[in-house]
């Protein structure tokens, strides 16, 4: 398919910062950073400017296994700093622009990265002291070195990229991708999704997200263009569907609801050319996946899934060419052995998700014991539950932790709790998910106030909203005197939900 040979099971040699298919004049990407000046760039361009990347840390004294930070929406220069830094041999950490600046600060400081490339309106969130490049002006512009490079040659074990992602606690933890792994996930996504390079892939997940970066590297692999904005806007997302003739779009299912209520868009806009929709990072109802089907009538919705350890996508197509069922996650890929343990060990056909690919993990950065714990023998335990039906196909269950996804991010109660507790008013918070037409879940807050004090709804609302990232503020707060205890001394989760659904807590706040 367009070049691209059956991916080898066992990975890929070579640098992953060289996935471009060639360095000629065809358009790779069209940065929407500017809405008022588009600026598109060739594979030539890419190249180019991936080599002055390469050199331009060379000559900051940077060497291979050094790491580096980006904190930035998406633009070109996010793509050619992932890319340029592989090839110099050094380690992108791509953070979450959406973080405290206690957690930037801590992912930074984690990973020790030596240079932080900013978005201007963001370098506010970089740690203290640190050496910054800005985009966007003459500051990268002075950074890049101009000229050939002589990409860095990876070991099976060299590390191409360090994402991070919450651990089981809420702190971050650094995941240890490698060159040869990700080179074998680019290959299988290009292979069994039949990317070309007549292919239009409009991307506006944040490209710090597993999302983005996998389909960046699947469009360059294939030699596709990519339309990138600096993040999701529904009216902007649907124009650049019509203007440029998107052939593939993605998203988290709340961008695809944000999407199909602006009717009035959609309905100029020449949809037709959509061939396939990809969803990730949350459930995706029957209804979104009938609704999406009306409105892009040429496209394959699928539901995919991935986990930034797992390889990051392990899941798709049906070995044996069976139609996917409905809300199914796929199957294994080749390359990709998979199992469903229960709490004992034993392989069930719903448990947790067990996964082996060349594309998992090698371990989490700075953190043995987690690795040992998560990666066994070869084996990446994802503390997902899944079933697995007669023919092979796995669906998505829930999570065996408290982990929950609202709109794509992940949330730990605990996170809410803590930053809830910061409150003067605050004795005890309690947090749990609950369903959410357009986010998937959301956090609902269950408060016990300290004595004598008062706090609103609204209050703490705002409170968790100007400590923390947006989407982690409870959508509902609830106060109570104390929290309910089951049985085991733990707190009743079953009693919360029920307070909740007949309204009893809402009458209890109306009469003090």
């Amino acid at each position: 398919m367009n070049g691209i040979s059956k991916p080898d099971p066992r990975g890929y040699p070579g640098n992953l910062g060289k996935l471009l298919s060639a360095a000629d004049d065809r358009i790779a990407l069209v940065d929407l950073h500017d809405a008022a000046q588009p600026r598109e760039l060739s594979y030539r361009d890419i190249d180019a400017l991936c080599d002055a990347v390469a050199r331009g840390l060379a000559k900051r004294g940077l060497k291979a296994g050094d790491r580096i930070a980006i904190l930035s929406l998406n633009r070109h220069e996010f793509v050619v700093t992932l890319l340029g830094a592989m090839r110099a041999g050094v380690v992108p950490v791509p953070i979450n622009i959406k973080l405290a600046a206690e957690s930037v600060r801590f992912i930074a400081e984690d990973a020790g990265a030596k240079l932080v490339f900013a978005e201007p309106a963001l370098r506010r969130l970089c740690p203290r002291g640190a050496d910054v490049v800005e985009y966007g002006g003459d500051a990268f512009r002075r950074f890049l070195d101009p000229g050939a490079f002589e990409a860095f040659e990876p070991q099976a074990d060299s590390v191409a990229i360090q994402p991070y992602t919450s651990g089981s606690t809420g702190r971050p933890k650094g995941v240890l991708l490698t060159h040869y792994g990700q080179n074998w996930s680019r290959r299988i996504l290009v292979h069994t999704r039949g990317t070309t390079a007549a292919d239009v892939i409009v991307v506006a997940a944040p490209l710090y997200h597993k999302n983005a970066l996998n389909a960046i590297k699947q469009g360059l692999t294939a030699g596709a263009k990519l339309v990138l904005l600096p993040q999701f806007s529904a009216e902007r997302y649907v124009d650049a569907i019509g203007r440029h003739g998107a052939t593939v779009i993605s998203g988290v299912p709340t961008m695809m609801s944000m999407v199909l209520a602006r009717r009035d868009l959609l309905a100029r806009t020449d949809t037709s050319t959509v061939r396939t929709i990809m969803m990730g990072s949350a459930p995706s109802s029957p209804t979104l996946l009938a609704q999406l089907h009306e409105t892009f009538p040429n496209a394959s919705p699928l539901v995919v899934y991935g986990v930034t350890e797992g390889g990051p996508v392990p899941l798709g197509p049906h070995p044996k060419g069976l139609p996917r069922p409905l809300g199914s996650i796929g199957a294994p890929y080749e390359g990709t052995e998979a199992k469903l343990l229960d709490a004992s060990g034993n392989e069930r056909d719903e448990g947790e998700l067990v996964l082996k690919n060349p594309g998992i993990l090698l371990g989490y950065h700075n953190l043995p014991e987690e690795t040992a714990k998560r990666v066994r023998d070869g084996w990446y335990y994802t503390g997902d539950v899944c079933r697995r039906d007669a023919d092979g196909f796995y669906y998505f269950v829930g999570r065996t932790d408290d982990m929950f996804v609202s709109g794509g991010e992940n949330i730990f109660p605990i996170e809410v709790e803590q930053l809830l507790e910061r409150h003067p008013a605050v004795h005890q918070a309690y947090v749990l998910p609950f369903e959410h037409e357009m986010k998937g879940q959301v956090p609902y807050a269950f408060v016990v106030l300290r004595k004598n004090a008062d706090a609103g709804e609204d209050e703490l609302k705002q409170f968790a909203l100007a400590h923390g990232p947006a989407y982690q503020h409870p959508r509902r707060v609830f106060f109570v005197e104390q929290l309910p205890l089951a049985g085991t001394n733990k707190i009743d989760r079953k009693q919360l939900r029920q307070w909740v659904a007949d309204g009893t807590l809402d009458r209890n706040r109306e009469t003090t």
